[in-house]
C-alpha cells in the first residue's frame, strides 16, 4: 500500500485551490478526480460571476471568504493573465415595495466590509443602462466575470509546479480511518494510505463521506440539489453590466450575466431535483423566464431565449429551510485527525476559492 501525505478528492475550482494552497505550503499533494477532466461539475456550470460579498450574513464563512476571495481572485487573474472583467452590476428594484430590500442589502454589505455600493435613482440607473426598467438600483462596481476554466488551469499549473499531482479517472469506492492514517480504496483496486484527506467532491461530498468507515455518519449533513437552468439570448445584449433582481429565497433570482465575449444569458432559476445528474434544460421553463426578465427588461422580444445549460447547487438545507453557511468540517468537528470535509460549497464558492484554499490549509496546519 502506497503512502502519500495529502490527498484532495475533487478537481473542481475549490479542490484545485485547496490542493494548490497545500502544495505551496510544502505538502506533498495528490488530487483524485473521478471524471476524465478537471472542473466538469458545478465549477463549469455556473454564472462565472466574481461576487462582491453583499448578500451573506455578517460573520459567516460565505461573507468573509467571498470578500477575501474577491480581492485574491482579481489579483491572481491579473498576475496570471486569466481572462476576467470588472464589469460591475446593477441590483434592481422593479417595485416600490422592494426599495426597502435594497437598503437592507446596503446595510448587510457594509457589515461585511463592502462599502462601494452606490444607490441609484431610476434616472441614474437608466443613464447607465437605457434598456433597464426599475424604480431604483444599487451599483456594485466590484462585481465581475472570470473565465472559470482558465482559472482552474492556472491553479492546476501552480499545483504541478509545486510538485503536486493530478490523477483523472480515479473515483473512490470507500475509505477507512485507522491509527496510521486514512486508507483510501479506489474503484480500480488501488489502495492509498494518506496522512491528510480533503473531501472536496462537491455534489458528491456527502455520499463520499458516508463511505468513510470510522466517521460518525450523524455528522454528515443531508444532500439536496437545486438545479439552475440558464437560457441564452439570441442577438446582441442591450446591457453592458450584469443585471440582478432583488434576491429570492433559494437563489439570486433570474439575472442577466454576460460572458467575456459579451453574450448575454439569463438564469439560474431554482428547480429542486432528486439527482445531481439531472442537467437537461426543459425548454418549457423558458416561459417563466420571460415574465421574470421582463420585470427589468420589458422589451425582451418573444422567442429570443434559447435553452442553454444547467448546473446544480449542492445544498445542505431542504427547500423550505433558510440558506446555510459553507460547512468546512475539520478534526475539531468530527475528531478524525487529518480529515476535512467541505459540504454545501455553492455560490459564492467560485469567488471564494482562493480564500477557501488558504482557510483549509491553515486549518490543517493547526
Amino acid at each position: 500500500m502506497e503512502a502519500v501525505d495529502c490527498v484532495v478528492i475533487g478537481a473542481g475550482v475549490v479542490g484545485l485551490a485547496v490542493a494548490r494552497a497545500l502544495a505551496l505550503a510544502g505538502r506533498e499533494v495528490l488530487v483524485l478526480e473521478a471524471a476524465d477532466a478537471i472542473g466538469t461539475g458545478t465549477s463549469s456550470r455556473n454564472s462565472e460571476v466574481i461576487h462582491a460579498g453583499i448578500y451573506y450574513p455578517k460573520g459567516s464563512l460565505k461573507a468573509r471568504l467571498c470578500v477575501q476571495g474577491k480581492q485574491l481572485l482579481y489579483a491572481y487573474c491579473a498576475e496570471r493573465g486569466i481572462a476576467h472583467r470588472r464589469c460591475g452590476k446593477l441590483l434592481v428594484a422593479t417595485q416600490e415595495a422592494q426599495l426597502g430590500q435594497l437598503q437592507g442589502i446596503i446595510d448587510k454589505a457594509a457589515a461585511n466590509g463592502v462599502d462601494d455600493l452606490v444607490w441609484l435613482s431610476r434616472e441614474q440607473a437608466q443613464a447607465l443602462e437605457p434598456a433597464l426598467a426599475c424604480v431604483g438600483a444599487l451599483h456594485s462596481p466590484s462585481t465581475g466575470m472570470v473565465d472559470s476554466h482558465g482559472l482552474m488551469l492556472a491553479l492546476l499549473g501552480d499545483l504541478e509546479h509545486a510538485g503536486g499531482l493530478l490523477a483523472l479517472n480515479s473515483p473512490l469506492d470507500s475509505a477507512r480511518i485507522t491509527p496510521e492514517g486514512i486508507v483510501l480504496n479506489a474503484v480500480g483496486g488501488t489502495t492509498l494510505l494518506a496522512r491528510t484527506v480533503v473531501n472536496a467532491a462537491g455534489l458528491h461530498a456527502q455520499d463520499l463521506a458516508r463511505r468513510f468507515s470510522g466517521l460518525d455518519p450523524a455528522l454528515v449533513p443531508p444532500a439536496y440539489y437545486a438545479k439552475g437552468n440558464y437560457f441564452t439570448l439570441a442577438g446582441r445584449s442591450p446591457f453592458s453590466r450584469l443585471i440582478y433582481p432583488v434576491p429570492q429565497a433559494a437563489g439570486l433570482g433570474v439575472h442577466l450575466t454576460l460572458d467575456l465575449g459579451g453574450q448575454a444569458k439569463f438564469g439560474p432559476d431554482v428547480q429542486w431535483v432528486d439527482s445531481p445528474d439531472d442537467l437537461v434544460v426543459d425548454p418549457a421553463r423558458g416561459d417563466a423566464f420571460y415574465a421574470e426578465v421582463r420585470q427589468y427588461w420589458p422589451d425582451l422580444p418573444d422567442g429570443a431565449l434559447q435553452p442553454g445549460y444547467a448546473g446544480i447547487r449542492p445544498k445542505i438545507q431542504a427547500p423550505d429551510q433558510a440558506a446555510l453557511d459553507f460547512m468546512v468540517q475539520g478534526p475539531a468537528d468530527h475528531g478524525v485527525p487529518g480529515l476535512v470535509n467541505l459540504f454545501g460549497i455553492e455560490s459564492p464558492g467560485l469567488t471564494s476559492s482562493l480564500a477557501l484554499g488558504a482557510h483549509v490549509a491553515a486549518l490543517l496546519a493547526d
